[in-house]
């Protein structure tokens, strides 16, 4: 009996610390992929995501605005993350957008598509 007793509290220990780890995990990869926007993609998408970057403005084709909720919406996770490594013409996209599968690993470049998806929850409080 007391061999199960203790068995069962190894296992709530160990769900609670395996649950646990995502949430906190996430946090240290936003706080990474919100570094990463900043030094490497808000210089044409801008600070807030609105497409509004110093060097965007020079561009033939406007980088996208991520706070514009319409739009992102038809846009699936994995097709923002295809973009990201692989450039905006790996996915039918202006060749403008480069590739940023050198510079990134899977991981951040997924910190970075929910980093993303964060603006136009932004946009959303900011009209309410």
């Amino acid at each position: 009996m007391c061999t199960l007793r203790i068995l069962a509290v190894i296992i709530v220990a160990a769900v609670i610390v395996v649950v646990s780890q995502p949430v906190a995990l996430l946090a240290i990869d936003l706080n990474a992929a919100h570094d990463n926007f900043i030094s490497q993609c808000a210089k044409c998408h801008g600070e807030t995501g609105r497409g509004d970057g110093p060097a965007g403005t020079s561009l033939a084709i406007k980088p996208r605005n991520f706070s514009d909720c319409a739009r992102m919406a038809r846009e699936s996770d994995e097709r923002i993350f295809s973009t990201i490594k692989g450039g905006g013409a790996s996915v039918g996209l202006s060749k403008d957008m480069p590739p940023w599968s050198e510079a990134f690993e899977d991981s951040e470049i997924k910190g970075l598509v929910a980093y993303i998806r964060q603006f136009c929850n932004q946009q959303r409080a900011m009209n309410k």
